[in-house]
């Protein structure tokens, strides 16, 4: 009997949700950061045994929009808990449940689709007490259909995990191919894996504004095993360019450096990669450039 499901993971900004999904898939289609928000868009990791299909789907974490940007991934995130047959709700195991926490419970008491308590970073947790009397409060709050303390970054206990998702799900059909861990195309992971290189190259004051998109990707003419990528990053204001270009195009150069490595990974071809950087102001609130930059439902 072959098995196939949908799973979602949400849960609060930062918590490893797309960690733990690069982890089970065995290499990297969403991007990760220490800064809060990194994942903007609904994610698909599909993952594939002789036993079952998951298609697991990583989701923008649920918080307090300030923008357009924000509500958009809010919804994104929250759309998806009608639309599965099994929800991953991620905490992170050293930090006390917060608001936002409640508030996905509350979201939580409205659907009829069993629901995993996932404890994420067992690898940093020293105050074990104090996370028994956590998960004692979440267990009062909500009936899960499992609770699980893992770390996504090691993948302690993942397999696990793995093993009681796939048992809660039923038998279906195989969506995808074997071979096949991501439905996104390569455009779009490769213009996250630039924006990745910029979370993790430039302080607070850039992140959260900063976008790319592909401009241009394909072989060159001359050599038919290299592939042209030209690519924009997109900021709101002039003096983060200034940062994004750096002292005589040092930062963009970097950026450039570190995300070739992964495009090339990813392709398995050479890769010529051409950045530039471009304002477009207090783009996160306008409907225009939230559409054409692939912020929609």
């Amino acid at each position: 009997m072959f098995k196939s499901g949908f799973v979602t993971i949400v849960g609060r900004p930062n918590v490893g949700k797309s960690t733990f999904m690069n982890k089970v898939l065995g290499q990297k289609v969403t991007i990760t950061s220490n800064k809060p928000s990194t994942t903007r868009n609904n994610i698909s990791g599909i993952y594939t045994t002789d036993e079952a299909q998951v298609v697991f789907i990583d989701t923008p974490g649920i918080h307090k929009p300030k923008h357009k940007l924000g509500e958009f991934m809010t919804k994104e995130a929250i759309n998806t808990l009608r639309s599965v047959d099994l929800i991953m709700f991620m905490i992170d195991g050293n930090e006390e449940i917060g608001r936002g926490d409640r508030f996905i419970i509350d979201l939580l008491q409205k659907v009829k689709i069993p629901v995993f308590l996932i404890v994420n970073k067992a690898d940093k947790t020293t105050d074990i007490v104090a996370l028994k009397e956590s998960i004692d409060i979440y267990k009062k709050l909500f009936k899960f259909k499992g609770i699980f303390s893992i770390s996504a970054l090691r993948g302690d206990n993942v397999d696990l995990l793995l093993n009681d998702i796939i048992s809660e799900l039923e038998e279906g059909p195989k969506y995808y191919p074997d071979d096949q861990i991501t439905d996104h195309p390569e455009k779009f992971i490769i213009s996250e894996l630039i924006r990745e290189k910029v979370l993790q190259l430039t302080k607070e004051e850039v992140p959260h504004s900063v976008m790319c998109i592909i401009d241009y990707m394909q072989n060159d003419d001359v050599n038919p095993l290299l592939i042209n990528i030209h690519a924009s990053i997109i900021v709101e204001r002039t003096s983060q360019k200034g940062i994004i270009i750096g002292k005589g195009g040092k930062m963009i150069k970097e950026i450039g450096t570190r995300a070739r490595k992964d495009i090339l990974h990813l392709l398995g071809s050479k890769v010529y990669l051409d950045l530039h950087c471009k304002v477009e102001k207090d783009w996160r609130n306008k409907d225009f450039f939230l559409r054409n930059f692939g912020y929609k439902e």
